[in-house]
């Protein structure tokens, strides 16, 4: 039987991969709907070729969607009504905090989960766990990193575990010191040495903001304390993520630096495909692993003390960032300064927040922290 599978955010990185996938395997998947931002003419492309029941499209600039068969769902929050049509697999693509809704959407429709938006978990956290806990539906990681925690993690105990490892590839700027990231612009944040990624994961890669966020969605994923996840620098992005035992051993997962693996896990769990993907070669294999180095790039540092903060902490940090990487990527402000941005924001935070645990509380504290981060985007210029 064909799994059913919606995918939100079809014309992006992950999305375009996800696609990859299904054509690798067109016996194993029905289309059940695409979703995009504002990319009609790619949107209705995949549609005539892939033929979904539904296509959502959040511009409600949907001319181009006309001649379609697939009934249209469009406008804001177009990409969470998708969600909520019943499949075997919700593959959320989406960038930014815009995939949270869609994922609280699926897991309240009862629909299984496939997490590329780290987000989703940054700023929902705890509620997303419990969403998915009451749903009795589980969230299959998609990241790179989170997917090889995954595999190793599969069978065993949680008294067993002693920590689970993180590897960043460091970006384009790993070696270079403070004062030489004064001068780099966004074409060269962009130049990421092994993955091929949307504009705003790679900048925060660069800046190492994107494993802080890793960080806090491995301690909600896996229940992992804060203290038992330990981040190495891994500059060949051949070894994605492992798993140290209580009795010293530790497994690593690897794989080329390609996002159709993990991708391919996620939608085929607990099964695997063939992605075409060139299998880990271990002749003349050179892997190193070095510590972060959070003196330079401040992001990391910033973003583990916000997720043990917890509260409106990790949704503050994640809205910063976000305007401020927008920011730099409009050449309004320095490389430097998006991390000062985003510890100006977390400073001003109120300390009586109230819980994270529904939209109302998550988008209060987000149009807050943009407003605070836009704020000190003038102040820096």
């Amino acid at each position: 039987m064909k799994r059913r599978l919606t995918i939100l955010g079809s014309t992006g990185s992950i999305g375009l991969q996800a696609l990859d996938v299904v054509r690798s395997h067109p016996e194993r998947f029905e289309i059940i709907g695409l979703s995009a931002n504002k990319e009609t003419k790619t949107l209705a492309e995949q549609a005539r070729e892939f033929e979904p029941a539904y296509v959502a499209l959040e511009s409600s600039d949907a001319n181009a969607l006309e001649n379609l068969q697939a009934e249209k769902i469009t406008g804001p929050g177009a990409a969470a009504k998708l969600a909520e049509a019943p499949a075997d697999i919700v593959l959320n693509g989406i960038v930014g905090f815009a995939g949270l809704a869609a994922t609280v959407a699926s897991l309240k429709s009862n629909n299984p989960v496939a997490l590329a938006n780290k987000e989703s978990l940054v700023t929902g956290g705890d509620w997303i766990m419990q969403l998915a806990d009451k749903a009795d539906k589980c969230i299959i990681p998609v990241d790179s990193e989170h997917s090889a925690i995954f595999q190793c993690l599969e069978g065993r105990a949680e008294n067993e575990v002693r920590e689970v490892l993180l590897t960043a590839s460091g970006g384009p700027f790993f070696e270079r010191t403070k004062a030489e990231l004064t001068t780099v612009g966004p074409e060269d944040a962009l130049k990421h040495p092994t993955w091929r990624m949307g504009p705003k994961i790679t900048v925060d890669s660069a800046t190492m903001m994107n494993k802080g966020l890793e960080v806090i969605e491995a301690h909600h994923l896996f229940g992992i304390p804060y203290d038992a996840i330990r981040i190495v620098v891994h500059r060949q992005s051949v070894v994605h993520g492992g798993v140290t035992f209580e009795d010293g051993s530790a497994i690593l997962h690897a794989a080329l630096p390609d996002m159709r693996v993990p991708i391919s896990y996620g939608l085929l769990y607990p099964e695997r495909g063939d992605v075409k993907v060139e299998p880990v070669g271990f002749k003349d294999a050179s892997w190193t692993f070095q510590e972060p180095r959070n003196d330079v790039f401040r992001c990391l540092p910033l973003a583990v003390e916000a997720g043990r903060a917890g509260g409106a902490y990790p949704v503050a940090l994640n809205a910063a960032n976000e305007v401020a990487v927008g920011a730099f990527l409009d050449r309004r402000i320095k490389f430097i300064q998006i991390a000062e941005v985003v510890e100006e924001v977390l400073e001003a935070v109120p300390q009586q927040s109230g819980a994270m645990e529904s939209m109302e509380a998550i988008e209060a504290v987000d149009r807050w922290s943009r407003q605070e981060a836009n704020n000190a985007v003038q102040r820096a210029r």
